[in-house]
């Protein structure tokens, strides 16, 4: 029996290609939100909007929950390297995402249950000046929008094979979620004010944030749903049936234990053990495997029939 690995001496470094960028763009999402946050939390006391309340509210967890995505970036940037992890830090960001994904739906929660009491009991809203800020807390949230988008929408690269590199940077997935979340909540707010106004629909404000916390409450899930699975390890099937289609393929090796797994935004490793005739060792299975873009750590454990 026979083991190799891709590398005889390799460090386990998988943090994404844009790290630095992206931990960049978080950190001023960060800074953006923490000032609209203050202004309309204040606007919100002020005028007596649960809208707007809320989306203060929501965009003060929403600054937690950026911050939580920025410290996650420091970390993983400055434990990279570090000897205690055994695959390197490239899950932090799974971990800080899954993190936001909690925070998000317990924002939701706090909305609708608020947004129902204001629905059975009414209050008067300052619908003039409500409405501006909320109008200003939508721009934040478009500019914040802009920012991580940019990243965002490079979460998926390719080889000069036509491979998907399947690179979600998750920690960035769950800040772009954040913002546009609050801009929902934004947009719900300004339409429940407008028809407040001139239609006379007070009953649309608290009726908005219910939409908004049903929505946003749908978006976490699915949120947590992709983070847990990176952090449970969960199997990458289109890379796993890459593996052994190119294994078996020759028809003198079969697989007898398979494990892939993410290990960073753009990474992926790989334990794959094998039962084998004369012509096939551990070093032919690791060539056959070179096509496969997205395995970042690579171990073959050959045995012979």
């Amino acid at each position: 029996m026979s083991s190799t690995n891709i590398n005889h001496t390799h460090d386990h470094v998988f943090l994404g290609s844009a790290h630095d960028e992206n931990a960049k763009r978080t950190l001023w999402v960060v800074a953006l939100t923490v000032v609209m946050m203050v202004g309309e939390i204040t606007a919100g006391y002020i005028t007596g909007s649960m809208a707007l309340l809320a989306d203060g509210f929501h965009m003060a967890t929403h600054a937690g929950a950026l911050g939580i995505a920025a410290a996650a970036y420091g970390y993983a940037k400055r434990h990279a390297s570090s000897q205690r992890y055994s695959f390197g830090t490239g899950k932090v960001g799974d971990l800080g995402g899954f993190a936001s994904a909690l925070i998000l739906g317990m924002v939701s929660l706090g909305i609708g249950v608020e947004s129902v009491m204001r629905l059975l009991q009414p209050t008067e809203v300052q619908f003039g000046t409500a409405t501006l800020i909320a109008i200003a807390g939508l721009i934040v949230n478009i500019v914040s929008a802009l920012l991580l988008g940019h990243g965002h929408s490079h979460g998926h690269d390719h080889d000069d094979h036509g491979h998907a590199h399947h690179g979600n940077d998750n920690n960035l997935k769950s800040a772009y979620v954040h913002v546009i979340a609050d801009a929902l909540t934004s947009v719900l707010a300004i339409a429940a004010l407008l028809a407040g106004r001139y239609l006379g629909w007070v009953w649309l404000d608290p009726l908005m944030g219910i939409v908004g916390a049903i929505v946003i409450a749908r978006w976490a899930w699915t949120l947590m749903g992709a983070t847990a699975g990176v952090l449970l390890d969960q199997t990458d099937a289109h890379v796993a049936e890459e593996i052994r289609e190119l294994v078996e393929k020759p028809g003198d090796a079969t697989i007898t234990d398979l494990h892939v797994w993410r290990v960073g935004p753009q990474a992926h490793a790989a334990i794959v053990s094998v039962l084998g005739e004369v012509t096939a060792n551990a070093d032919s299975i690791r060539e056959r495997l070179k096509p496969v873009h997205e395995v970042s750590h690579l171990t073959v454990e050959f045995r012979p029939v």
